[in-house]
């Protein structure tokens, strides 16, 4: 059984920070799950473009408002508590906080834990695909 606290990953390697974003990775790739899960704050203000393109994304708002934005369609949907959206097409989108945002994020397949967003907003492909990126 892993059981992980939120005070245990803060100030932690696994509590990553970036413009705009704050990961604190609580289930990561070396633990077997098969997925990864974060509890994700996004800073007041923030307009983060993304693509997760060698990852499936599920996101769960507990906190705040704001809104995704798909870029290649141009729907918009807002997000407050409550709402989850997931990024089942890899889809390009931008991700504007209104208020700070707390986010419970899941990744398919999981992230290591020190992944940042390169210039296209992604993160670098699982380790065992990038010999055939």
């Amino acid at each position: 059984m892993i059981v992980r606290t939120l005070d245990e990953v803060r100030g932690t390697d696994d509590d990553v920070h970036s413009d705009g974003w704050n990961s604190r990775r609580l289930i990561l790739a070396h633990h077997g799950m098969g997925f990864s899960m974060h509890d994700t704050v996004i800073h007041a203000g923030a307009e983060l473009e993304m693509w997760y393109r060698h990852h499936l994304e599920a996101v769960y708002c507990i906190e705040g408002e704001g809104e995704v934005e798909v870029l290649a369609t141009g729907d918009r949907w807002p997000i407050a508590p409550g709402t989850l959206y997931a990024l089942d097409a890899n889809d390009k989108h931008v991700l504007r906080a209104k208020t700070q945002m707390r986010m419970v994020c899941t990744f398919n397949p999981p992230v290591t834990g020190r992944e940042v967003h390169d210039a296209d907003g992604a993160y670098m492909p699982p380790p065992d695909l990038q010999a055939t990126e």
